[in-house]
């Protein structure tokens, strides 16, 4: 489900999924992005604004009940897991596969945030083409 807007010069189509969930420079990004959006979630359920950073390990749990470890490297750390879920969920929105509104509300539906994560990270794979 492509939408229609302006795309950012810098995130460049990757090729495959592999590409994207081990691009250090869009998990960087998105470890920003992951925060943000969270912090949105929060702060619509308790209805005051609230800062939020999503710990590494459950970015890792997610990915894993996502399905997509097995897009990964062999040897690959828990931080490298965190990171690669964090590149699919800014990529998937720089990219115009998933909305700010839409991720939030992903976030907002289960008080499970591992599983609120994994559904947001299954959501950006299902939707993005290569």
């Amino acid at each position: 489900m492509r939408r229609q807007g302006k795309s950012f010069h810098f995130a460049d189509t990757r090729g495959d999924l592999a590409e994207v969930l081990t691009d250090h420079q869009l998990a960087s990004l998105g470890d920003a992005f992951i925060n943000f959006v969270y912090s949105l979630a929060l702060s619509n359920r308790r209805g005051e604004p609230s800062g939020a950073k999503v710990k590494g390990r459950a970015l890792a749990e997610a990915l894993k009940k996502a399905g997509l470890r097995e897009h990964m490297p062999s040897r690959t750390t828990r931080h490298m897991l965190a990171d690669a879920a964090e590149a699919l969920a800014v990529y998937a929105w720089l990219h115009h596969y998933v909305t700010l509104g839409e991720t939030v509300a992903i976030l907002e539906e289960n008080d499970d945030l591992v599983e609120s994560l994994a559904q947001l990270l299954v959501t950006a794979k299902n939707r993005i083409k290569f």
